[in-house]
């Protein structure tokens, strides 16, 4: 072996790799990313979950034991409600993650030792079903009859008093929560990737420049192009539902004309967001690599992964970019909820607006490189 020559081969790589802009930004970036992601915005304490509070007692007692709930950090009231049938409604339809119903016979409840207050919890995320069991914990300041004789003062009623009442996934089977998520897992890193790849290798084949040639339109062109591997995106949806059903008993209660819907906004958001990386990478190398860029923050920040509400704020805000985001919240509220697609309307309407955004952008910046 010629170590001259064995060096000319290292220096030319370097050198290649250095004009190479987007090798050399996932060289810094992927480390960079996986930090910050890991070691800042990651978290399984959760805190601050979204509460719906139904206070039918409105007694100073009552309102103390909404404050102390309050205090633990797990919860933070958003919704305040008169029934609890108006909490199910807005746990239904994915607006809050906890209710707690303080009944109006509170405190005759609490004095005689009974179960005086019910946290209803969104089970379908089991750590969310777990972090609301802490408010199981906050105690009752009272004195309640025990065997028709009052306890001695200073005695505080159990936590038993608090009961969690889990909805959804009352099994706390995992496989409930992450099958349906695995559409959206599978779908973007799929449709991204197809996309990105199979418009660089048309160019790099020179077939791209025989479609210019025809009178095409630069949007025709580019929808064309996307359509077939929407019809491969409902095939996967359909083989994750099938499978989900046989070997996990993943139920869907909710309609599955919703889902497929849903599921085609998703696609159809990956597949522009595929073309917006086309027009930027230069070869399938570089394509793959900006695709596995954008589904790593996918899967770590969208709430498949790890508790969207243990992020911090600015995370969450990066987070609600991303489209996986919105459609992990759909696709769980019509599998395990229940909840329709236009009870969700805002999700939905995320999902078209990345879509016309994407989209534009991608055909103004395909036409510019044609010309």
């Amino acid at each position: 072996m010629n170590l001259r020559r064995l060096w000319a081969v290292v220096i030319k790589e370097l050198r290649q790799m250095r004009r190479d802009r987007v090798t050399l930004a996932m060289i810094v970036g992927i480390p960079v990313m996986q930090l910050v992601l890991f070691g800042y915005a990651i978290n399984l304490n959760l805190r601050n979950l979204d509460a719906g509070i139904a206070d039918q007692a409105k007694t100073s007692a009552s309102r103390a034991l909404v404050m102390d709930m309050v205090a633990t950090g797990v919860i933070r009231p958003t919704l305040v409600v008169q029934t609890p049938e108006q909490l199910m409604a807005a746990l239904r339809e994915g607006k809050i993650s906890v209710g707690v119903v303080v009944p109006a016979d509170f405190e005759r409840r609490r004095f005689e030792g009974r179960e005086a207050v019910q946290v209803l919890v969104d089970g379908s995320d089991t750590v969310v079903q777990s972090a609301a069991v802490q408010l199981a914990q906050v105690p009752l300041d009272s004195q309640p009859l025990r065997n028709d004789r009052p306890l001695r003062a200073g005695s505080t009623v159990a936590a038993a008093q608090i009961s969690v009442v889990a909805f959804y996934n009352p099994q706390r089977r995992s496989a409930v929560n992450i099958v349906p998520g695995l559409i959206g897992i599978i779908l973007t890193m799929t449709m991204v990737m197809f996309t990105a790849v199979a418009i660089v290798r048309e160019r790099e084949r020179g077939n791209m420049e025989l479609l210019i040639a025809t009178p095409l339109r630069s949007s025709e062109l580019m929808i064309g192009k996307i359509l077939p591997y929407a019809v491969i995106g409902l095939v996967q949806t359909s083989l994750v539902l099938l499978l989900g059903l046989w070997l996990f008993e993943v139920p869907v209660r909710g309609s599955v004309l919703d889902v497929y819907l849903v599921a085609m906004l998703l696609i159809l958001a990956n597949l522009a967001l595929g073309l917006l990386i086309s027009t930027k990478a230069r070869s399938q190398f570089q394509a793959m690599q900006m695709t596995m860029f954008v589904f790593l923050p996918s899967i770590l920040l969208s709430g498949f992964m790890f508790p969207f509400a243990g992020m911090p704020r600015v995370v969450q805000w990066l987070a609600e970019i991303l489209p996986l985001t919105h459609f992990l919240r759909l696709v769980r509220g019509i599998m395990l909820r229940g909840a329709r697609w236009w009870e969700l309307w805002p999700e939905v309407l995320a999902l078209l607006a990345f879509i016309v955004v994407m989209m534009v952008v991608a055909i103004s910046r395909f036409r510019k490189r044609l010309d």
